[in-house]
């Protein structure tokens, strides 16, 4: 039963993974000394469906981590 929600959880996360718009110039830019670099920890506002995106995206990242831990558990 856990392995199903983990495959569930896994699909979705992956899903939600590609949904979210790029916030980078590339990965060109990353070697290539693009406009301003790359800098992963950027306080980006994500604003309407981004931010909800981005906020199950979390939900959905720490529920399959906790899954995973149970499984080991159990």
């Amino acid at each position: 039963m856990l392995d199903v929600l983990i495959m569930f959880v896994a699909v979705l996360l992956i899903i939600l993974s590609l949904l979210q718009s790029g916030k980078s110039d590339g990965i060109s830019s990353a070697f290539s000394g693009g406009s301003g670099g790359l800098n992963l920890f950027a306080n980006v506002k994500e604003r309407g469906p981004e931010k909800v995106i981005a906020n199950a995206t979390m939900v959905l990242g720490g529920l399959f981590f906790l899954f995973i831990v149970l499984t080991r558990i159990i």
